[in-house]
């Protein structure tokens, strides 16, 4: 994997979607920051289209393995300086951006397209497919503690359920902590593989797989991804300039909510009330864009545009 190019590996979702949004930041891309960079798909499409005016483009990544791709994609853009990687997690954006030299109220644009990538669902021994029989990690930043065997194997039957119901969104998460409980008190769970076989069982009028909400679920919690998410949508408004555009690319109903409501919260004004300066509306892929890229069934893309006197637009 590690001698394919990474455009080989990786077109990211919504390229043209996402190209479009910043051909309308009035006054053209400048300074830009990518807080998910992982193999750097949308970050170099950033760079060669605006090239012309572009200083400075800071790519954000947890994910070693996903900073060493980016860092192929976007060489001539680096070797010129305007281009560079941070090794952190787009939570601390500002603080990341502060110490390159980026001040609040200076940014052009601002992406964050969370989920997992496909870089870290095709590498088995990253734990994140339960197609593929490897460790339970399910970690973003291999550096960091915890894991989804410390999850399945420590927690007790009632938090697992929790993560599997509120992350998961998986109704018989009940059945499932019990099963993952007996099945503990045998053997340590220690790969993907086996975890699967004791979720188990098909699921009735549904067409995913009996484990995938529940590996959504264990994922989230590893990684603090609402969370994570939660501390980002403010950092990223207070970066931007008044004209600046932020786009976030969503996969799952859990954080479609969050960012809705953020984006409503800072785009209508109190009770309700109509604000002429603000409105909200999604982008929905169509299946057929996507069949060039296993990352997702379903995204969405939510569009933040920064407006003086601190008025805000949520527009498609």
């Amino acid at each position: 994997m590690e001698d394919r190019a990474p455009e080989d590996l990786h077109i990211p979702v919504l390229a043209e979607e996402v190209a479009e949004v910043f051909r309308g930041v009035e006054g053209g891309i400048v300074r830009f920051i990518d807080g998910t960079v992982g193999m750097g798909g949308h970050s170099s499409s950033v760079c060669r289209e605006h090239s012309g005016t572009l200083k400075l483009l800071m790519g954000i990544d947890q994910d070693p393995s996903a900073l060493l791709m980016a860092g192929k994609r976007l060489d001539s853009f680096r070797t010129e300086g305007r281009a560079i990687l941070v090794s952190g997690n787009f939570e601390d954006m500002g603080r990341l951006a502060a110490e390159k030299g980026i001040e609040k109220g200076s940014v052009d644009g601002i992406l964050l397209d969370i989920g997992t990538s496909s870089l870290q669902i095709d590498e088995a021994e990253r734990g994140f497919s339960f197609m593929r029989d490897g460790p339970l990690d399910m970690r973003m930043d291999p550096r960091q503690g915890l894991t989804a065997a410390d999850i399945v194997n420590n927690w007790d039957e009632e938090e697992i359920a929790r993560v599997i119901y509120e992350y998961g969104e998986e109704r018989k998460s009940r059945s499932m902590a019990r099963k993952i409980v007996a099945a503990r008190e045998l053997k340590p769970i220690d790969t993907t593989l086996e975890l699967c076989r004791i979720i188990g069982g098909p699921r009735h009028g549904k067409g995913i797989h009996p484990a995938t909400l529940a590996f959504q679920g264990l994922r989230i919690a590893v990684n603090r991804e609402l969370h994570v998410l939660q501390r980002a949508l403010p950092q990223a408004v207070e970066l931007l300039r008044p004209g600046g555009r932020s786009a976030v690319i969503s996969f799952h109903s859990l954080e479609d909510r969050i960012v809705k409501s953020w984006f409503l919260k800072v785009g209508q004004l109190p009770k309700g009330k109509k604000n002429k300066y603000a409105q909200f509306s999604k982008l929905e892929d169509e299946e057929e864009d996507l069949k060039s890229s296993h990352d997702v069934q379903d995204s969405e893309l939510l569009i933040l545009t920064k407006r003086p006197v601190c008025m805000y637009v949520c527009m498609k």
